[in-house]
């Protein structure tokens, strides 16, 4: 069975994650942020794994928000941790504009699945 290109952006974010966090902890230390990172990062991959295993469209539905919310919310930490000097600019980019993008996707997916 071949993988949307959701499930395959969703589970490249979550190797991101888990190496950045390592990074953070090996680096910098800190663990308590990292570890907010290391949850929401790699629960966008998680819940829509789990999507596809829903019970019913509405089930789907509200597993794909959670990803959603959970893809927005792994946003603010990399914003607090670039604007606090945890991470560069180099480590944040590239993490932050696939966590824009996979919230895009799943956006536009809700969306047209409401619709239906």
């Amino acid at each position: 069975m071949k993988e949307s290109p959701l499930l395959i952006k969703s589970f490249k974010l979550s190797v991101m994650v888990v190496k950045l966090c390592q990074k953070i902890n090996s680096e910098k230390r800190e663990f308590t942020l990292s570890r907010q990172l290391l949850r929401s990062g790699t629960n966008p991959g998680a819940m829509m794994r789990e999507a596809n295993k829903a019970e019913s469209t509405a089930d789907f539905i509200h597993k794909m928000k959670i990803a959603e919310k959970e893809a927005y919310e792994t946003q603010y930490w990399l914003e607090l941790m670039v604007e606090t000097d945890i991470i560069s600019e180099q480590d944040f980019k590239p993490v932050y504009d696939l966590t824009i993008e996979i919230s895009k996707m799943l956006s536009s997916a809700i969306t047209t699945l409401k619709n239906k």
